[in-house]
Protein backbone atom coordinates (compact mmCIF):
# COMPACT_ATOMS: atom_id res chain seq x y z
CA UNK A 1 0.00 0.00 0.00
CA UNK A 2 1.24 3.01 -0.90
CA UNK A 3 0.95 6.31 0.38
CA UNK A 4 1.91 10.28 -1.34
CA UNK A 5 3.07 12.71 1.19
CA UNK A 6 2.04 16.11 -0.50
CA UNK A 7 4.71 18.73 0.40
CA UNK A 8 7.79 17.58 -0.13
CA UNK A 9 6.56 15.58 -3.20
CA UNK A 10 7.68 12.21 -1.73
CA UNK A 11 6.27 8.59 -2.30
CA UNK A 12 7.04 6.09 1.06
CA UNK A 13 5.42 2.87 1.97
CA UNK A 14 5.15 0.80 4.95
CA UNK A 15 3.37 -2.53 6.27
CA UNK A 16 4.09 -2.26 9.74
CA UNK A 17 2.26 -0.27 12.81
CA UNK A 18 2.51 0.37 16.35
CA UNK A 19 0.07 2.44 18.25
CA UNK A 20 1.58 2.91 21.22
CA UNK A 21 0.70 6.14 23.05
CA UNK A 22 2.54 9.19 22.19
CA UNK A 23 4.13 10.53 25.73
CA UNK A 24 4.87 14.17 25.71
CA UNK A 25 8.64 15.06 26.41
CA UNK A 26 9.48 16.69 29.99
CA UNK A 27 10.47 20.30 29.92
CA UNK A 28 14.17 19.57 29.05
CA UNK A 29 13.80 17.36 26.56
CA UNK A 30 11.32 19.78 24.65
CA UNK A 31 13.16 22.37 22.39
CA UNK A 32 11.37 25.50 20.33
CA UNK A 33 10.19 25.39 17.53
CA UNK A 34 8.17 22.36 18.61
CA UNK A 35 7.37 18.75 16.11
CA UNK A 36 3.91 18.60 15.89
CA UNK A 37 2.13 15.98 13.93
CA UNK A 38 -1.58 16.71 13.75
CA UNK A 39 -4.33 14.83 13.14
CA UNK A 40 -7.93 15.75 11.00
CA UNK A 41 -10.13 14.43 8.62
CA UNK A 42 -10.69 17.88 6.59
CA UNK A 43 -8.73 21.18 7.27
CA UNK A 44 -10.98 23.48 4.99
CA UNK A 45 -12.24 27.00 5.53
CA UNK A 46 -15.52 25.36 5.43
CA UNK A 47 -14.90 22.80 7.89
CA UNK A 48 -15.86 24.12 11.36
CA UNK A 49 -12.74 22.53 13.32
CA UNK A 50 -10.26 22.23 10.16
CA UNK A 51 -10.72 25.91 9.69
CA UNK A 52 -9.83 26.84 12.74
CA UNK A 53 -6.75 24.52 12.52
CA UNK A 54 -6.08 26.50 9.74
CA UNK A 55 -5.71 29.39 11.75
CA UNK A 56 -3.76 28.29 14.45
CA UNK A 57 -1.20 26.68 11.27
CA UNK A 58 -1.35 30.06 9.47
CA UNK A 59 -0.60 31.96 12.53
CA UNK A 60 2.07 29.59 14.42
CA UNK A 61 3.94 27.30 10.99
CA UNK A 62 6.76 30.48 11.47
CA UNK A 63 7.48 29.16 15.52
CA UNK A 64 6.89 25.58 15.52
CA UNK A 65 7.10 22.23 12.63
CA UNK A 66 4.02 21.24 11.86
CA UNK A 67 3.42 17.73 9.90
CA UNK A 68 -0.08 17.58 8.92
CA UNK A 69 -2.14 14.02 8.28
CA UNK A 70 -5.69 14.88 6.61
CA UNK A 71 -7.36 13.15 4.03
CA UNK A 72 -8.18 16.70 2.48
CA UNK A 73 -6.04 20.39 3.38
CA UNK A 74 -5.96 24.06 1.93
CA UNK A 75 -2.59 24.77 3.34
CA UNK A 76 -1.59 27.98 3.90
CA UNK A 77 2.12 27.59 4.02
CA UNK A 78 3.24 24.88 1.85
CA UNK A 79 7.61 26.08 2.75
CA UNK A 80 6.58 25.17 6.10
CA UNK A 81 3.74 22.87 6.62
CA UNK A 82 4.01 19.01 5.50
CA UNK A 83 1.26 17.48 4.44
CA UNK A 84 0.35 13.47 4.29
CA UNK A 85 -2.70 12.25 2.04
CA UNK A 86 -4.09 10.08 4.47
CA UNK A 87 -5.97 8.32 0.96
CA UNK A 88 -9.68 7.59 3.13
CA UNK A 89 -13.06 8.36 1.59
CA UNK A 90 -14.35 11.88 3.03
CA UNK A 91 -18.16 10.36 3.17
CA UNK A 92 -20.61 8.74 4.88
CA UNK A 93 -18.69 10.46 7.70
CA UNK A 94 -18.71 6.95 9.79
CA UNK A 95 -16.77 5.52 7.56
CA UNK A 96 -14.34 8.14 7.32
CA UNK A 97 -14.26 7.48 10.92
CA UNK A 98 -13.33 4.03 10.89
CA UNK A 99 -10.83 3.93 7.61
CA UNK A 100 -8.83 7.09 8.97
CA UNK A 101 -8.61 5.15 11.95
CA UNK A 102 -6.96 2.98 10.31
CA UNK A 103 -4.96 4.55 8.02
CA UNK A 104 -3.84 7.60 9.30
CA UNK A 105 -1.66 5.51 12.18
CA UNK A 106 -0.19 3.53 8.53
CA UNK A 107 0.71 7.06 7.02
CA UNK A 108 2.23 8.57 10.33
CA UNK A 109 4.52 5.55 11.18
CA UNK A 110 5.62 5.21 7.29
CA UNK A 111 6.02 8.72 7.95
CA UNK A 112 8.16 8.71 10.50
CA UNK A 113 10.06 5.67 9.56
CA UNK A 114 10.83 6.78 6.41
CA UNK A 115 12.57 10.61 7.38
CA UNK A 116 13.51 9.17 11.15
CA UNK A 117 11.52 11.97 12.62
CA UNK A 118 10.43 11.88 16.19
CA UNK A 119 7.56 14.19 16.82
CA UNK A 120 7.24 15.76 20.49
CA UNK A 121 3.61 16.15 20.04
CA UNK A 122 0.76 14.40 18.55
CA UNK A 123 -2.41 16.42 18.03
CA UNK A 124 -5.79 15.25 17.09
CA UNK A 125 -9.26 15.77 16.62
CA UNK A 126 -11.75 14.42 19.64
CA UNK A 127 -11.46 10.49 19.27
CA UNK A 128 -10.46 10.82 15.48
CA UNK A 129 -6.82 8.94 16.55
CA UNK A 130 -6.09 5.88 18.31
CA UNK A 131 -3.88 7.37 19.79
CA UNK A 132 -2.15 11.10 20.75
CA UNK A 133 -1.24 13.15 23.81
CA UNK A 134 -3.33 16.66 22.79
CA UNK A 135 -7.08 16.17 21.80
CA UNK A 136 -8.88 19.34 20.44
CA UNK A 137 -12.36 18.49 20.89
CA UNK A 138 -15.07 20.42 19.24
CA UNK A 139 -18.06 18.01 20.54
CA UNK A 140 -19.07 15.61 23.24
CA UNK A 141 -20.42 12.41 21.10
CA UNK A 142 -21.95 10.59 24.62
CA UNK A 143 -23.84 13.33 26.22
CA UNK A 144 -25.05 14.43 22.86
CA UNK A 145 -26.62 10.91 22.12
CA UNK A 146 -27.75 10.83 26.00
CA UNK A 147 -29.86 14.37 26.20
CA UNK A 148 -30.27 15.84 22.33
CA UNK A 149 -30.37 13.08 20.04
CA UNK A 150 -34.12 11.76 20.37
CA UNK A 151 -34.68 15.76 19.64
CA UNK A 152 -32.89 16.64 16.52
CA UNK A 153 -32.37 13.35 14.64
CA UNK A 154 -32.82 13.23 10.88
CA UNK A 155 -35.14 11.26 9.19
CA UNK A 156 -34.43 8.26 6.51
CA UNK A 157 -31.21 6.55 5.89
CA UNK A 158 -29.50 9.71 7.08
CA UNK A 159 -30.53 8.66 10.76
CA UNK A 160 -29.09 5.64 11.09
CA UNK A 161 -25.61 6.89 9.25
CA UNK A 162 -25.65 10.11 11.79
CA UNK A 163 -26.75 7.82 14.83
CA UNK A 164 -23.44 5.09 13.88
CA UNK A 165 -20.83 8.37 13.72
CA UNK A 166 -22.32 9.34 16.76
CA UNK A 167 -22.01 6.20 18.45
CA UNK A 168 -18.74 5.37 17.08
CA UNK A 169 -16.77 8.75 18.43
CA UNK A 170 -18.67 8.10 21.60
CA UNK A 171 -17.24 4.53 22.00
CA UNK A 172 -13.72 5.68 21.46
CA UNK A 173 -13.94 8.77 23.50
CA UNK A 174 -13.48 7.40 26.84
CA UNK A 175 -10.22 5.60 26.04
CA UNK A 176 -9.15 8.78 24.09
CA UNK A 177 -9.43 11.10 26.95
CA UNK A 178 -8.41 8.59 29.53
CA UNK A 179 -5.11 8.54 27.44
CA UNK A 180 -4.50 12.18 26.36
CA UNK A 181 -2.15 14.73 28.25
CA UNK A 182 -4.54 17.43 27.67
CA UNK A 183 -7.85 18.67 26.20
CA UNK A 184 -8.44 21.53 24.42
CA UNK A 185 -11.94 22.72 24.11
CA UNK A 186 -13.74 25.99 22.67
CA UNK A 187 -16.19 26.88 25.69
CA UNK A 188 -16.88 26.94 28.98
CA UNK A 189 -19.98 24.69 28.38
CA UNK A 190 -18.08 22.13 26.68
CA UNK A 191 -15.28 22.06 29.39
CA UNK A 192 -18.21 21.22 32.10
CA UNK A 193 -20.12 18.81 29.67
CA UNK A 194 -17.01 16.63 29.31
CA UNK A 195 -15.77 16.67 32.92
CA UNK A 196 -19.36 15.98 33.88
CA UNK A 197 -19.33 12.65 31.20
CA UNK A 198 -15.51 12.06 31.94
CA UNK A 199 -14.84 13.06 35.47
CA UNK A 200 -10.71 12.07 35.15
CA UNK A 201 -10.65 14.35 32.52
CA UNK A 202 -11.20 17.52 33.98
CA UNK A 203 -7.87 18.37 34.88
CA UNK A 204 -6.54 17.89 31.62
CA UNK A 205 -9.12 20.46 30.18
CA UNK A 206 -7.99 24.15 28.93
CA UNK A 207 -10.39 26.32 27.11
CA UNK A 208 -9.05 28.39 23.86
CA UNK A 209 -12.36 30.15 22.40
CA UNK A 210 -12.74 29.46 18.70
CA UNK A 211 -11.55 32.91 16.15
CA UNK A 212 -13.61 35.14 14.43
CA UNK A 213 -12.45 36.89 11.37
CA UNK A 214 -14.09 40.45 12.82
CA UNK A 215 -12.17 42.49 10.36
CA UNK A 216 -12.79 39.90 7.29
CA UNK A 217 -17.09 39.84 8.31
CA UNK A 218 -17.27 43.65 8.30
CA UNK A 219 -19.27 44.54 5.77
CA UNK A 220 -17.45 45.84 2.65
CA UNK A 221 -18.00 49.53 1.54
CA UNK A 222 -18.71 48.40 -2.01
CA UNK A 223 -21.46 45.59 -1.10
CA UNK A 224 -24.46 47.31 -2.91
CA UNK A 225 -27.24 45.90 -0.09
CA UNK A 226 -30.10 46.53 -1.40
CA UNK A 227 -29.21 44.93 -4.82
CA UNK A 228 -28.45 41.71 -3.07
CA UNK A 229 -31.72 41.57 -1.15
CA UNK A 230 -33.65 42.18 -4.09
CA UNK A 231 -31.33 39.43 -5.91
CA UNK A 232 -32.77 36.93 -2.49
CA UNK A 233 -36.64 38.52 -3.31
CA UNK A 234 -36.38 40.65 0.24
CA UNK A 235 -38.20 43.63 -0.40
CA UNK A 236 -37.14 47.12 2.00
CA UNK A 237 -40.07 46.87 3.94
CA UNK A 238 -39.35 42.60 4.90
CA UNK A 239 -37.35 41.42 7.74
CA UNK A 240 -34.24 39.14 6.42
CA UNK A 241 -33.48 36.62 8.81
CA UNK A 242 -30.10 34.38 8.04
CA UNK A 243 -29.63 30.62 8.85
CA UNK A 244 -26.67 29.37 8.47
CA UNK A 245 -25.47 25.42 8.65
CA UNK A 246 -23.55 22.94 6.82
CA UNK A 247 -26.12 20.28 7.54
CA UNK A 248 -27.67 18.93 10.48
CA UNK A 249 -30.93 21.02 10.13
CA UNK A 250 -32.68 19.07 12.47
CA UNK A 251 -29.82 19.83 15.47
CA UNK A 252 -29.39 23.22 14.08
CA UNK A 253 -32.90 23.87 14.48
CA UNK A 254 -34.47 24.85 11.07
CA UNK A 255 -38.06 22.75 11.88
CA UNK A 256 -38.36 24.67 15.02
CA UNK A 257 -37.63 27.93 12.55
CA UNK A 258 -39.86 27.12 10.24
CA UNK A 259 -42.68 26.22 12.47
CA UNK A 260 -41.87 29.03 13.95
CA UNK A 261 -42.50 31.40 11.02
CA UNK A 262 -45.63 29.35 10.05
CA UNK A 263 -47.14 30.46 13.29
CA UNK A 264 -46.10 34.17 13.21
CA UNK A 265 -48.85 34.39 10.26
CA UNK A 266 -46.45 37.86 8.56
CA UNK A 267 -45.48 38.19 5.10
CA UNK A 268 -43.02 40.61 6.89
CA UNK A 269 -40.55 37.70 7.51
CA UNK A 270 -38.06 36.38 4.57
CA UNK A 271 -36.05 33.39 5.77
CA UNK A 272 -32.81 32.82 3.91
CA UNK A 273 -31.14 29.72 4.41
CA UNK A 274 -27.54 28.97 4.11
CA UNK A 275 -26.15 25.42 3.45
CA UNK A 276 -26.97 21.79 2.95
CA UNK A 277 -26.21 19.21 0.47
CA UNK A 278 -29.02 18.87 -2.56
CA UNK A 279 -30.54 15.64 -1.21
CA UNK A 280 -30.92 17.27 2.09
CA UNK A 281 -32.53 20.81 0.56
CA UNK A 282 -35.02 18.39 -1.69
CA UNK A 283 -36.64 17.46 2.00
CA UNK A 284 -36.73 20.93 2.89
CA UNK A 285 -37.95 22.70 0.12
CA UNK A 286 -40.80 20.05 0.16
CA UNK A 287 -41.09 20.62 3.04
CA UNK A 288 -41.51 24.39 2.61
CA UNK A 289 -44.11 23.89 -0.01
CA UNK A 290 -46.30 21.69 2.47
CA UNK A 291 -46.07 24.00 5.02
CA UNK A 292 -47.17 26.92 2.91
CA UNK A 293 -43.81 28.89 3.27
CA UNK A 294 -42.31 28.67 -0.44
CA UNK A 295 -42.35 32.32 -0.62
CA UNK A 296 -41.14 33.23 2.54
CA UNK A 297 -38.10 30.55 2.32
CA UNK A 298 -34.81 31.10 0.30
CA UNK A 299 -32.47 28.44 0.11
CA UNK A 300 -29.34 28.83 -1.54
CA UNK A 301 -27.15 26.11 -0.95
CA UNK A 302 -23.77 25.50 0.08
CA UNK A 303 -21.70 28.93 -0.33
CA UNK A 304 -18.12 29.22 -0.08
CA UNK A 305 -18.79 33.02 1.13
CA UNK A 306 -21.63 33.39 3.24
CA UNK A 307 -20.54 37.28 3.98
CA UNK A 308 -22.71 38.61 1.49
CA UNK A 309 -26.74 36.47 2.77
CA UNK A 310 -25.13 37.80 6.20
CA UNK A 311 -24.80 41.68 4.87
CA UNK A 312 -28.21 41.59 3.03
CA UNK A 313 -30.16 40.29 6.25
CA UNK A 314 -31.87 42.38 9.23
CA UNK A 315 -30.70 39.51 11.80
CA UNK A 316 -29.17 36.12 12.47
CA UNK A 317 -31.15 33.05 13.80
CA UNK A 318 -29.87 29.51 14.84
CA UNK A 319 -32.60 27.86 17.36
CA UNK A 320 -30.26 24.80 17.85
CA UNK A 321 -30.48 21.97 20.20
CA UNK A 322 -26.84 21.35 21.09
CA UNK A 323 -23.53 23.31 20.00
CA UNK A 324 -20.32 23.38 21.07
CA UNK A 325 -19.08 26.77 19.67
CA UNK A 326 -21.59 27.96 16.86
CA UNK A 327 -18.84 29.77 15.29
CA UNK A 328 -21.62 31.17 12.50
CA UNK A 329 -23.53 32.78 15.08
CA UNK A 330 -20.35 35.18 16.21
CA UNK A 331 -19.33 35.53 12.42
CA UNK A 332 -22.95 37.08 12.08
CA UNK A 333 -22.28 39.16 15.14
CA UNK A 334 -18.88 40.35 13.85
CA UNK A 335 -20.82 41.32 10.49
CA UNK A 336 -23.57 43.49 12.22
CA UNK A 337 -26.59 41.62 13.14
CA UNK A 338 -28.50 41.04 16.14
CA UNK A 339 -28.43 37.60 17.27
CA UNK A 340 -31.60 35.32 17.81
CA UNK A 341 -30.40 31.97 19.62
CA UNK A 342 -31.17 29.31 22.08
CA UNK A 343 -28.91 28.78 25.01
CA UNK A 344 -25.98 27.58 23.64
CA UNK A 345 -22.07 26.78 24.36
CA UNK A 346 -20.19 29.34 23.50
CA UNK A 347 -22.84 32.16 22.73
CA UNK A 348 -24.22 31.64 26.12
CA UNK A 349 -20.60 33.39 27.18
CA UNK A 350 -21.16 36.24 24.83
CA UNK A 351 -25.21 37.14 24.31
CA UNK A 352 -27.10 39.58 26.68
CA UNK A 353 -30.21 39.27 26.40
CA UNK A 354 -31.67 42.47 25.06
CA UNK A 355 -28.18 44.21 24.48
CA UNK A 356 -27.14 42.57 21.87
CA UNK A 357 -29.05 39.80 21.07
CA UNK A 358 -32.17 37.90 22.12
CA UNK A 359 -32.23 34.09 24.08
CA UNK A 360 -35.38 32.24 23.20
CA UNK A 361 -36.31 29.12 24.49
CA UNK A 362 -35.70 25.65 22.39
CA UNK A 363 -39.17 25.78 21.06
CA UNK A 364 -41.08 27.04 18.04
CA UNK A 365 -43.36 28.97 20.56
CA UNK A 366 -39.98 30.57 21.91
CA UNK A 367 -38.34 31.23 18.48
CA UNK A 368 -41.78 32.73 17.29
CA UNK A 369 -41.36 35.19 20.22
CA UNK A 370 -38.10 36.31 20.09
CA UNK A 371 -38.85 36.92 16.18
CA UNK A 372 -42.17 38.97 17.44
CA UNK A 373 -39.59 41.12 19.45
CA UNK A 374 -37.46 41.93 17.25
CA UNK A 375 -40.12 42.92 14.63
CA UNK A 376 -40.86 45.11 16.75
CA UNK A 377 -37.97 46.78 17.57
CA UNK A 378 -37.10 49.86 14.90
CA UNK A 379 -34.87 49.27 12.40
CA UNK A 380 -32.54 51.85 14.22
CA UNK A 381 -33.06 49.83 17.54
CA UNK A 382 -31.61 46.55 15.45
CA UNK A 383 -28.82 48.22 13.78
CA UNK A 384 -27.64 49.31 17.08
CA UNK A 385 -28.31 46.15 18.76
CA UNK A 386 -26.23 45.04 15.63
CA UNK A 387 -23.28 47.12 16.19
CA UNK A 388 -23.10 46.53 20.07
CA UNK A 389 -23.17 42.71 18.98
CA UNK A 390 -20.17 43.47 16.35
CA UNK A 391 -18.54 45.52 19.02
CA UNK A 392 -18.65 42.62 21.95
CA UNK A 393 -17.50 39.81 19.30
CA UNK A 394 -14.16 41.46 19.19
CA UNK A 395 -12.78 39.62 21.82
CA UNK A 396 -12.79 36.59 19.96
CA UNK A 397 -10.71 38.28 16.65
CA UNK A 398 -8.07 35.49 15.06
CA UNK A 399 -5.19 37.14 17.08
CA UNK A 400 -6.42 36.18 20.51
CA UNK A 401 -7.58 32.79 19.41
CA UNK A 402 -3.57 32.18 18.02
CA UNK A 403 -2.21 33.72 21.30
CA UNK A 404 -4.00 31.00 23.22
CA UNK A 405 -2.52 28.13 21.00
CA UNK A 406 0.82 29.93 21.34
CA UNK A 407 0.42 30.09 25.16
CA UNK A 408 -0.56 26.50 25.44
CA UNK A 409 2.73 25.65 23.46
CA UNK A 410 4.84 27.65 25.36
CA UNK A 411 3.39 26.25 28.22
CA UNK A 412 4.63 22.44 27.22
CA UNK A 413 7.78 24.26 26.56
CA UNK A 414 8.86 25.50 30.02
CA UNK A 415 6.24 22.79 32.13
Amino acid sequence: MVYQLVQPNIVFCCSKIDTECVSIPSAKEITSPLKVALFDHKILPTNPVGGCHLRMLRGLCHQHDFTVFAVEFENPCPERIRWVRVPAPSRPLALLYVVYHLLAPICYWAYRVRYRVRFDLVQMVESNLSFGNVSYSHFCHRAYLKYHWKQSRPGGLRRWFRWLDHWLHALVEPRTYRRARYIVVPSRGLATELAAEYPYAQSKIRVIPNPVDVNRMRPSEDFDREAFRSRLGITPDELGLAFVALGHFERKGLPLLLKAISGLGTKRLKLVVVGGTNDLLAGYRQRVQQMGLADQVVFVGMQRDVRPYLWAADAFTLPSLYEVFPLVALEAAAAGLPLIVTPLNGVEEFLRDGDNGILVERSSGGVARGISRLLAMPPEARRVMGQTAQRDVQRYATENFVAGWRAFYEGLSVG
